[in-house]
């Protein structure tokens, strides 16, 4: 079973360490505790490790945040990944608040 961990996360430097980047912040460091490590690809840096018999993705978009919705998009056909198997860490509670996570429900 697969599943797909999006950390939503602003690029650049002024973004580093800023609660806007958390789910990149998130990711970088379940990657690093699965001794995997992350790769540029498609509209993502991506990540693969396996876990107690599951494979996760992990993706950290390289899109605007308005935008990530496509790499979510590309990373669950790609990876052949379910909608139930995707989870998506962002610096809000609530999607309508969140620009990648409105991009994210709007492409899927």
């Amino acid at each position: 079973m697969k599943f797909l961990i999006v950390g939503l996360g602003n690029i650049g430097a002024e973004y580093a360490n800023t609660r806007h980047n958390i789910g990149f912040l998130v990711a970088d460091e379940l990657v690093a505790k699965h001794n995997a490590s992350f790769s540029t690809e498609r509209y993502a840096d991506k990540a693969e490790f396996r876990a107690k018999g599951k494979t996760f993705i992990v993706i950290k978009p390289s899109t605007f945040m308005n935008l990530s919705g496509n790499a979510v998009r590309y990373w669950m056909q790609q990876e052949k990944i379910s909608l139930e198997n995707v989870m998506v860490i962002t610096d809000e509670q609530h999607a309508q608040w969140q620009n990648g996570a409105q991009s994210s429900e709007a492409c899927l």
